[in-house]
Order: structure tokens, then C-alpha cells, then sequence
């Protein structure tokens, strides 16, 4: 598994298509002189909000049992658009000599300057978000004020969701600090999920 390439792809929802970012990385990959054989395909169709995503996590596994070794996205925002989510996973990386390239905005990503402009990077991903959900909330805001706005609220579930997972990945093997990286929550949270499951 020496030299595998890790290609990571996300949309946010299901009926989104993915094709559109595998076809720039395949391009960036034959540019590079990369065989498609060396490569593993990790897909999301999850937000970008927090980590707690399978393919996600199955790459990190993957990279942290020593299997990858080069990271390619099509734009730094498919790995999250928190930045503090984003930072700490990619300072992981490189700390561990992972290669990570974002095919759309032309960066290789490689130590002390790498983490900086993927700070900014991440900053902008995030502010990003943020205009759109006030964008949301305005549109939302005007509709009931026109009486057309219909709420579907919070799924059933969604609040258990969480600790859920939290118990899972300890079971797992997972550290504390891994498991609030993955569930974009504090550690502080996750031990909370901890104590109440085990009193």
C-alpha cells in the first residue's frame, strides 16, 4: 500500500453529483503522471460542517495506519467548512509527511506556508457558509412574513445522533481528541457523552 493516493470527493446532499470533482481529480492525476491503480476513491455525501462522515473517517484511518501518502481534493472546502475542523485535521497530515494537494485552487500544501494558506483558505470557506445561512434566514424570514414559509424542523433522532456515534468510535479504538476532531464537537463534550452512557 506504499505511495497510495487518497482521493477525496463530497457533495451535501444525496442528489448532488460527484462526477463533476472525480473528473478534475483524474485530470490533475494523468497531468501528474499518477496511475489510477494507486489510487483509493473515498466519497461523502454529508455537510461539511463537521467530520463525523464514513468515507471521511475511512481515509483518516487509512492515513493514520500508514497507508496513504499523498491526499488530493478537488477544493479545500470538501474536507470541512469549519476551520478549526479543517486546520487541525490538515496539521495532522503534514505533521505526518501526508502530501495533500486541492486540484482546484493549484496548491500543494507542504509545511509551514502550506498550514498558513490553508488557514486563510479555511477562513474563507467558512465565511462562506456563514452568508449563506444569513442569506437562508433572510429568505426564510420574508416567507413567513409573507405567510409561505412550512418549517420541517429537526429530524427525529438528530440530538441522540451524536453521543450515539461518540460510543461507537470509543468501542473502536478511538481517543478522546479523535473522536471530538471526527464529531466536531470540544473533548470537554465527548467525555459528557461518555459519563452520562456509562453512569
Amino acid at each position: 500500500m506504499k505511495g497510495v493516493i487518497a482521493c477525496y470527493v463530497r457533495v451535501s446532499t444525496t442528489g448532488q453529483s460527484l462526477d463533476v470533482q472525480k473528473a478534475e481529480i483524474k485530470k490533475w492525476l494523468k497531468g501528474e503522471g499518477f496511475s489510477l491503480r494507486s489510487v483509493r476513491w473515498f466519497e461523502d455525501k454529508k455537510t461539511g460542517d463537521n467530520l463525523d462522515r464514513p468515507g471521511f473517517q475511512a481515509m483518516e484511518k487509512a492515513i493514520f495506519d500508514g497507508e496513504i501518502k499523498t491526499v488530493v481534493v478537488w477544493k479545500l472546502d470538501r474536507i470541512s467548512r469549519k476551520i478549526e475542523h479543517g486546520i487541525r485535521a490538515l496539521h495532522e497530515w503534514l505533521d505526518k509527511g501526508i502530501r495533500f494537494v486541492s486540484t482546484t485552487q493549484q496548491f500543494d500544501f507542504k509545511g509551514a506556508l502550506g498550514k498558513t494558506i490553508a488557514s486563510l483558505l479555511f477562513g474563507l470557506a467558512e465565511m462562506e457558509q456563514e452568508v449563506r445561512r444569513e442569506r437562508q434566514a433572510v429568505g426564510i424570514a420574508k416567507a413567513k412574513a409573507a405567510g409561505k414559509y412550512k418549517g420541517h424542523g429537526r429530524k427525529p433522532g438528530a440530538t441522540k445522533a451524536k453521543p450515539k456515534r461518540a460510543l461507537e468510535l470509543r468501542e473502536e479504538g478511538k481517543k478522546p481528541a479523535e473522536i471530538a476532531r471526527f464529531l466536531g464537537v470540544s473533548r470537554s463534550t465527548v467525555y459528557e457523552y461518555f459519563k452520562a452512557a456509562d453512569s
